[in-house]
């Protein structure tokens, strides 16, 4: 248990459970892994409740389905388990890297710009029809070259965006 309370899991550990776990999907649910679709099928759950017509137009385009599958299942395990992680650990605290001179040192501010910083994500993970999750661990776990090639340039911007926010290190 004690693991379980630290502060931060090493990088081998956590990405050798992600690997067990896409593997379980892939022999359970005989699904890779990604959260991405779960987000559009709840929208469409949304859109049949507002508006059937529209809803109607949107699957007969090829769209999802409204169904709460085992991705939305997903879903409330990651902010369940994010909840349990920051509980077990007590870490409350804002990281250093996010100062006030780089964002809102307000909770409201900070959760603002979470959301706006994940729909941002969600939007373009939807335009690339996968997210992270899907491309950058199950894609590459079943070799596919498509994900491979995402998850480079995901890197690289990742490294010119946090290069642009923070500056070198000194």
């Amino acid at each position: 248990m004690s693991a379980l309370s630290d502060e931060s899991w090493g990088p081998y550990a956590v990405g050798a459970g992600i690997g067990l776990l896409e593997i379980v999907s892939m022999a359970t649910v005989k699904r890779p892994l990604g959260v991405s679709s779960a987000f559009e099928k709840l929208a469409a759950g949304a859109t049949e409740v507002v508006s059937p017509e529209a809803a109607k137009r949107y699957r007969e385009a090829g769209g999802d389905e409204a169904e709460l599958g085992w991705e939305t299942a997903l879903v409330g395990g990651v902010l369940l388990g994010s909840l349990a992680s920051a509980v077990l650990s007590g870490a409350r605290e804002q990281p250093p890297v996010w100062s006030p001179r780089r964002s809102t040192s307000s909770g409201l501010g900070r959760a603002a710009s979470a959301v706006l910083g994940g729909a941002s994500m969600m939007f373009g993970a939807r335009m690339a029809k996968g997210c992270t999750s899907g491309h950058g661990i199950s894609g590459t776990m079943q070799l596919a070259a498509s994900s491979w090639a995402f998850t480079a340039v995901m890197f690289a911007s990742g490294a010119a965006t946090a290069l642009s926010l923070f500056g070198r290190k000194k």
